[in-house]
């Protein structure tokens, strides 16, 4: 089994001296035993741990969807003040950080470019250099691998709050590695350490690992759903469910208007390796087509090694779009605090990139595209690999 870095300090004994820590995490911040990393730490530096501050979903991750807030609170275990990220502001202030000296930061993320805990972290590293914090991150795997790089590159005019810097949706890097590489590329330049994991391979996916999962948020209840996250996030931005309201969001996909042969006719000539469609019908209990049943499919995954999540949801996508193109409709604004810009392009990175899959032009063909960028990208990341 792994140590993740938050044992790994435990380990080092790293001393903070007589300064005030504050943590981000929620509750998926565990070590191996399932014990939660603010208790982990009261027992490392007692009274030295003064305030925690919570991610999109909030400190239990407790809830369900987009620009659904939390409020600040305080802790019923600790008793410590809880500043919400995901509230009346994303961004850290000086008030929050005059509690603290270090800001510790702990969290599960699922290795794809649109979730907001990346970005969360980003305005705290932005947050620690403005105040003259430091911050130190306890490092953990990422669950879907850290070799296999995926998709276009993020556009600047599509930059938001699932998106704030040019990578690619999968990015093959743990958070340890996104904040060196976030704080040096983009000059933010914090007072900035890593405390890195004990035998984690880049090869691993998260079942390799021997660590407990712990869903980050509500609909992230297992590894599986991360593997196919990097591709299934994308029907966010569509009037078609992607799982949510039932009990595998995101490997279920669907909508009522959806009919399962001539989806699999047109996928039957793509390449689409590591997978399974398998027809269903399913009833989401609440979000999209609540309570109507959808016509549409569970992704297995067959082989993580092979499979391409990103490739895979753009065929399926495009199927949708060519086959019942009156019917289909994209997601309005508002999406994650952006009120104007469609929140397709937000997630998918580049606007372009909608138009040609609404023009037919191949994923194949697109792929060969972004390739450039994502070898620009690859080179640009070597650096702040901390692994193999």
């Amino acid at each position: 089994m792994i140590r993740v870095g938050l044992e790994k300090l435990v380990d080092s004994g790293l001393v903070l001296g007589e300064k005030r820590l504050g943590l981000l995490c929620n509750q998926a911040s565990t070590d191996c035993s399932l014990r939660h990393s603010r208790d982990v730490l009261r027992d490392l530096y007692g009274d030295g741990l003064t305030c925690l501050f919570s991610p999109q979903h909030g400190f239990f991750s407790e809830k369900q969807d987009n620009m659904i807030e939390s409020a600040h609170q305080r802790d019923p275990v600790s008793g410590l003040p809880v500043f919400s990220l995901y509230g009346e502001t994303r961004r850290p202030n000086a008030a929050m950080f005059d509690h603290l000296d270090v800001l510790l930061i702990d969290i599960v993320d699922v290795g794809t470019r649109v979730y907001t805990f990346l970005y969360t972290m980003a305005y705290c590293l932005e947050a620690a250099a403005e105040y003259g914090k430091q911050v130190v991150v306890l490092d953990r795997p990422n669950p879907v691998g850290g070799k296999a790089v995926e998709g276009n590159v993020l556009e600047a005019d599509c930059a938001s709050f699932v998106g704030l810097y040019p990578i690619p949706m999968r990015h093959g890097m743990t958070f340890g590695e996104l904040a060196l590489f976030i704080n040096k590329e983009y000059k933010i330049g914090a007072d900035l350490q890593v405390v890195p994991m004990q035998g984690w391979k880049r090869s691993m996916f998260f079942r390799d690992t021997g660590f407990p999962w712990v869903s980050p948020s509500p609909n992230m209840p297992s590894p599986e759903t991360a593997l196919v996250y990097p591709g299934q996030v994308i029907w966010e931005g569509s009037n078609c469910s992607e799982g949510r309201g039932t009990t595998l969001p995101f490997e279920l996909v669907g909508a009522p208007f959806w009919e399962h042969e001539p989806i699999l006719e047109r996928l039957a000539g793509i390449d689409l390796p590591g997978c399974r469609f398998r027809p269903l019908i399913f009833q989401p209990t609440s979000g999209k087509w609540a309570e109507q049943p959808c016509v549409g499919f569970q992704l297995h995954v067959t082989d993580p090694l092979s499979f391409l999540p990103y490739r895979t949801s753009l065929a399926l996508l495009q199927a949708v779009i060519q086959c019942w193109p009156r019917e289909f409709a994209y997601k309005k604004p508002p999406y994650e605090y952006e009120f104007e810009r469609l929140p397709m392009d937000l997630i998918l990175g580049d606007s372009s990139l909608r138009k040609a899959l609404e023009e037919g032009e191949s994923i194949l063909n697109l792929e060969k595209k972004w390739q450039p960028g994502l070898d620009r990208f690859l080179q640009q990341r070597t650096k702040y690999l901390l692994y193999d």
